[in-house]
């Protein structure tokens, strides 16, 4: 069986991991695919988080 190029990944608040002043608890995290040829490096994407109510970088965790 081969394995495919894409792969899940997990990606994470980074203001959510750093502040603890925020509006509720817990850190958004949302989950999506990468081709492991093309991107190498660890993926950076800004998303919306519910827990800070506004759009911040969410970096890809293991």
């Amino acid at each position: 069986m081969a394995k495919g190029v894409r792969i899940v990944i997990t990606l994470e608040c980074t203001e959510c991991r750093t502040n603890t002043d925020k509006r509720s608890k817990g850190v958004s995290r949302y989950t999506t695919t990468k081709n492991r040829r093309n991107t190498t490096g660890r993926m950076e994407l800004k998303k919306f988080c519910t827990h800070c109510n506004k759009h911040t970088v969410h970096k890809e965790i293991k």
